[in-house]
Order: structure tokens, then C-alpha cells, then sequence
């Protein structure tokens, strides 16, 4: 706009010159004059961070990430950073607030995190008829749906997450469990149409809400999006042939030890993993459900006196499985967590306490799923497939320097983190 009123501008006063000779220069002086005159009519340089509206305006392109480390291929013997990943199902703010709680948590203690978007909460109670979920009737959700407070207050945290380097995926849309209907029972269609329409609530917030005033996300949720969990964990073989095809990059859907991830169906395996259970002689998934369910059941406020050893509980457990991987083989610890004040709050406070004991220690990285996967891509196969015979809590015999001595093969060409390949 700015250039087209400099134009008009040189056009006016070039119709003046043309009127009457006076006081306009000739000869050479008019020819440098036009030149200037030029020169001032070109537009002025774009920004190097150009806001490019997508589709309504929900969504934008405003460039590279900021804060993404480029990761770098490991040294011979170099010892492996332990990598740990917190990241959130159903990622939204609420009257609790906690999404901008663990936002200053994580920047406060040098971590990124990776938030898993439920989009039917960008979507309105009243358009609810527009989601129309596998298996089941138009407008249904076992988690509901979202007012426009909600849907203004989830989009300013997932903005500001990712402008600092916090990756936003999908826990999907409904979150259907069990059986008639949930996604168990899906097909990779299914799950394909489920993928494409928590997409559409992301990329299409404004139109279904009318903010056409408030700022967009300022990413490309077909490129930002290349993992999630499932819900309750299940339906993941079907699930992972439809991201496969999709584009996506891993699936942390699943329950492992804690071992160096490997890929399935063309994904980064990085299920959550098995860490100790204190008080207990077997081990306990790396989420907060599930240390709930194994000490109120399915009652999500229980004993009020037990509140603070229940937190106790998975805190401990969780630093109990780092400092084995930490000490041991540096299998990246992958923990699960939900946006909810279960048991008092309890659980909230054990991951921030977890955060706050384990992200600022010497060669530990807290990072989102999409930085680890960039890792695991730039590294030597060989070297992930050397650091895949470790077992849990095993440390090599010799050292790292004689463990991982070889020369690696060299880094692959272009920048690390491309799709798997599609079908």
C-alpha cells in the first residue's frame, strides 16, 4: 500500500512538470530527478519475518521457528546428551491457567515442551455440529467443546508457545476410549479423516468464532504437525499407517522401557516409558493418569492426607528413571501429562518439581518431540543402532569414548528431520 502511494505521488508530480516548466528541472538535472523519483517509487524492502495469512487468517506463515537449535551429529566417543521430553494431552487454558504456568516453568528452567491440541477445543459449543467424528454421530465429544473465552485464551498460549520454541501437536479431536466407536476400532481411513479434521478446527478458529480482529498462530499447521498420542493410548497400528502416509515424523503413543527409540512403520517410536514406582515392586508408566489410577483409581479426588505422598510417589519415581538413564545408558526419558488438578493438584506439582531438579543439569536437554526426532535424524545409524543395545539403566562397560569410538558415517545431505515416506 505504502508503494502505491509513492507512485501516485511521482505520477502527480510528473503531470505538475508536464503543466508548466517553472521551478522543474531540465536536461540533466530532470533526468537525475527522475531517478530519484524512481528510486523513491520502489517498494521498500519486505521484513525479514513476513506475516503471510493462511487460508481465513487463523494460521500464518511467519518463517523459521524461533529457538530451534539445528542439532549437530555426535563426535566419536562423544557421550550422548539425556534428553528428557515433558509434553501435555488435550493442551488448552483454562480458568486453572496452567498452560501459561508450565509456559514460564519451562522458560524459567531452560526447557521446551511439546503441547498435543485437542482441536475441538478451538471450536465452538454452538458449531459442534461441525465435527463429525469416526463412528460416531455429528457433533459428539467425550471432552466437549469450548466457548469463545476459552478458544481466545487456548490460541494466545499456543502462540506464545511456539514462539518460544514449544511444538504443538494433536491429541485429535473427541477422544472416544473403549469400545462402540472409540478409536481402537478405527481404520487408517478413519483416522485419516479424524487427522484432517483437527487440522480444520486449527486452521479455521476465526471463521468458526467471528475474532477476525485477534492475531493468527504463527505457524502452518500442515507443516508444524508431525506427531501425537493417541487417546488412552489406543488404536496406534492403525493410527501409525495413517500418519505414516500423512507426513508425520513419530508416534508416542505407546508403552516402552527405558531403551534408545527406534523407528516403526517409517515413525520415531518414542512411547512413554516404565520408571519405578516407589512403594511398589513394579514399575509405572511416566504419566500422570496412570500414577493416579494406581493410587485413587479412577476417583480423580481422593484421600485429601494422601495428596502430598501420592505426588511424592511420581515425582520420586520419575527422577528415580532419569537418574538411571542419566547414570546409565541416556535413553531420552518421554513423560506424559494432562492440564488437570487431579488429587489436589498433586501431579502439577510433582512435574514442576521434576522440571525444576532436572532441565538446568549438565549435558541434559528438555526438549519438545519435534527437536528429539531432529536429533535422531542428524545422528549415524550405526550409532543409534550401538546405542539401542544398552539396556535399561546400563551404562557402557568400557566408557562412552571406547563405546562409541568409531567414526561415524557422514551427516546426511539438507537439513536433519525429514517426513517418514509415504505410502
Amino acid at each position: 500500500m505504502a508503494a502505491t502511494h509513492r507512485i501516485a505521488a511521482g505520477t502527480v508530480i510528473a503531470a505538475v512538470c508536464a503543466a508548466s516548466l517553472a521551478g522543474c528541472g531540465t536536461g540533466a538535472d530532470h533526468a537525475g530527478e527522475q531517478a530519484r523519483d524512481r528510486e523513491k517509487a520502489k517498494p521498500a524492502p519486505a521484513p525479514k519475518n513476513v506475516v503471510r495469512l493462511i487460508g481465513d487468517g487463523s494460521t500464518a506463515y511467519t518463517g523459521a521457528q524461533p529457538h530451534l537449535p539445528r542439532p549437530e551429529r555426535m563426535k566419536p566417543g562423544e557421550r550422548p546428551p539425556q534428553f528428557v521430553v515433558f509434553s501435555w494431552d488435550g493442551a488448552g487454558e483454562d480458568s486453572q491457567k496452567l498452560f501459561s504456568h508450565f509456559r514460564k516453568v519451562a522458560k524459567e528452567n531452560d526447557a521446551t515442551m511439546t503441547y498435543f491440541l485437542s482441536g475441538v477445543y478451538l471450536l465452538p459449543e454452538e458449531k459442534r455440529d461441525l465435527y463429525r467424528p469416526p463412528q460416531h454421530s455429528p457433533g459428539r465429544s467425550d471432552i466437549g467443546f469450548n466457548d469463545q473465552q476459552g478458544i481466545a485464551d487456548t490460541v494466545k498460549q499456543l502462540r506464545l508457545a511456539w514462539l518460544e520454541g514449544n511444538e504443538i501437536g494433536t491429541h485429535f479431536n473427541g477422544h472416544f476410549c473403549g469400545s462402540g466407536g472409540g478409536v481402537g476400532e478405527w481404520s487408517v481411513a478413519e483416522w485419516k479423516d479424524e487427522i484432517a479434521q483437527a487440522k480444520s478446527f486449527v486452521k479455521t478458529w476465526k471463521t468458526n468464532t467471528g475474532m477476525k480482529n485477534t492475531a493468527p498462530l504463527p505457524f502452518d499447521y500442515d507443516k508444524e504437525l508431525i506427531g501425537a498420542r493417541t487417546p488412552c493410548l489406543e488404536g496406534q497400528e492403525n493410527f501409525m499407517k495413517a500418519a505414516r502416509a500423512l507426513g508425520f515424523r513419530y508416534d508416542t503413543s505407546g508403552v516402552n522401557n527405558q531403551v534408545w527409540p527406534k523407528k516403526k512403520e517409517g515413525l520415531w517410536d518414542l512411547s512413554m516409558q516404565l520408571v519405578p514406582f516407589p512403594g511398589h515392586s513394579f514399575e509405572q508408566l511416566t504419566m500422570d493418569y496412570n500414577f493416579m489410577v494406581n493410587q485413587s483409581g479412577t476417583t480423580t479426588q481422593g484421600d485429601p492426607s494422601k495428596h502430598e505422598m501420592w505426588g511424592d510417589q511420581m515425582r520420586d519415581g520419575l527422577l528415580q528413571g532419569f537418574d538411571r538413564a542419566y547414570e546409565g545408558n541416556r535413553a531420552p526419558l518421554i513423560i506424559g501429562n494432562h492440564f488437570e488438578s487431579w488429587n489436589g493438584g498433586t501431579y502439577m506439582r510433582a512435574v514442576e518439581e521434576v522440571v525444576e531438579s532436572v532441565c538446568t543439569r549438565s549435558e541434559v536437554r528438555c526438549v519438545s518431540f519435534r527437536q528429539l526426532a531432529d536429533w535422531l535424524d542428524a545422528q549415524d545409524p550405526a550409532a543409534l543402532a550401538k546405542l539401542r543395545t544398552l539396556g535399561v539403566g546400563e551404562a557402557p562397560k568400557k566408557g562412552w569414548k571406547s563405546f562409541l569410538a568409531d567414526g561415524p558415517a557422514p551427516a546426511p545431505k539438507g537439513a536433519p528431520g525429514s517426513p517418514a515416506a509415504k505410502e
